[in-house]
């Protein structure tokens, strides 16, 4: 009995231990490049509908390495958002099928051996487009973002990314635009 909890006592002890003594280091580093591509969903809220606009989205994400913790971030992105807006007179003049982004900013890494969780601020411009609107809708606007990477070797990195935009002039009409991908990631420059 008493052999019994020793060796329960032990396993609890050394299994966590061995899998932390075991799991490889991300080895993040200054210079170092990462390009990756993902897809998910994308919410937007529209102030004049009473249901969110929920479909798919493709992200491109470029990270360099400005230190050890600080990455330059650049990210763009497409989200199809609607496809079905009624197109009679009615019909308020705010709702997009699409909308795209390009920004630029600057992350935080939590270099935590193989597993990689970031935080980001960037600033940049957002188009929206097709649907109620009439030609294309350019936007200034930022985004907050959100991720964790998981280190499969020191070339390659799958994860999952969040981004909540923000539309600095139009915040009363679209008070919230939301990506959440998953990404693969490719590395090098180290």
């Amino acid at each position: 009995m008493i052999e019994t909890r020793l060796t329960k006592a032990f396993l609890v002890a050394t299994v966590p231990l061995a899998g932390f003594l075991l799991v490889a280091p991300a080895h993040a580093v200054e210079r170092e490049s990462h390009l990756g591509f993902g897809g998910g969903l994308s919410i937007l809220s529209v102030a004049d509908k009473s249901s969110t606009d929920v479909g798919g989205g493709l992200g491109v994400f470029y990270t360099y390495g400005l230190t050890d913790q600080w990455n330059l971030l650049v990210q763009g992105g497409i989200s199809l958002v609607s496809t079905s807006e009624p197109a009679d007179a009615n019909t308020p003049r705010t709702r997009p099928y699409t909308v795209s982004n390009l920004s630029a900013g600057i992350g935080y890494v939590f270099d935590v051996l193989s597993w990689v969780p970031y935080v980001g601020v960037l600033a940049g411009g957002y188009m929206m487009n097709g649907g109620t609107i009439d030609g294309a809708h350019f936007l200034p606007g930022a985004s907050v973002a959100l991720g964790l990477d998981y280190k499969l070797n020191r070339k390659l990195a799958v994860g999952i990314a969040g981004r909540q935009h923000f539309f600095f002039t139009e915040m009363s009409t679209y008070p919230s635009f939301t990506d959440v991908f998953a990404k693969v990631e490719y590395s090098w420059g180290w």
